[in-house]
């Protein structure tokens, strides 16, 4: 029964999760961890953490460690991700018979403009929902994040800064 519960919440995430991984947080803390209970805000937090640092799209790895995290198998894993991108996929596939004829649609156009603010608004509750009384930011916390933005900036290899985040971040905190 939880597999085909873990299927159709991420078959619903995917569904409904317009705007990449990060307009998508805030339906996956809102299926798995508000109205399934399958996990806490602090374990959907480090998943999130984890899904950042691995390669691949961000809600593709949640799907995957909340899949396994839930079942505490592999197909659980398997089955969540597949739930996830089957959507998108699906309309994907749609979208491209008609593209050529919907391209230079005003309407279409239109509405892709309207949607803009939305997919904000998404990410931006993504970004708040991490915001709570088990894990707010350290000051230390936003000291490491806007040294690491500044040497982005400055064009320092991406890799380079989020190993040296990482390494700070273990001996401020452990």
């Amino acid at each position: 029964m939880i597999y085909l519960q873990l299927f159709l919440s991420y078959l619903k995430i995917g569904f409904f999760g317009f705007g990449g991984g990060y307009a998508m947080i805030s339906l996956i803390s809102n299926e798995i961890v508000t109205q399934r209970g399958w996990l806490t805000e602090t374990q959907l937090s480090d998943i999130v953490a984890v899904s950042q640092m691995t390669p691949g799209p961000i809600a593709i790895n949640c799907a995957t460690y909340v899949g396994y995290t839930v079942t505490g198998s592999v197909f659980g894993s398997l089955l969540a991700t597949f739930a996830c991108c089957l959507p998108p996929l699906t309309i994907m596939l749609a979208m491209t018979i008609f593209y050529v004829k919907i391209k230079d649609n005003k309407y279409m156009h239109s509405a892709m403009t309207w949607m803009r603010p939305a997919l904000v608004g998404l990410i931006a509750a993504a970004a708040v929902m991490f915001v709570n009384k088990e894990s707010f930011f350290h000051w230390s916390s936003i000291i490491i994040c806007i040294v690491s933005f500044v040497a982005v900036w400055k064009k320092v290899n991406p890799i380079l800064v989020m190993f040296a985040a990482g390494v700070v971040g273990i001996i401020l905190y452990t």
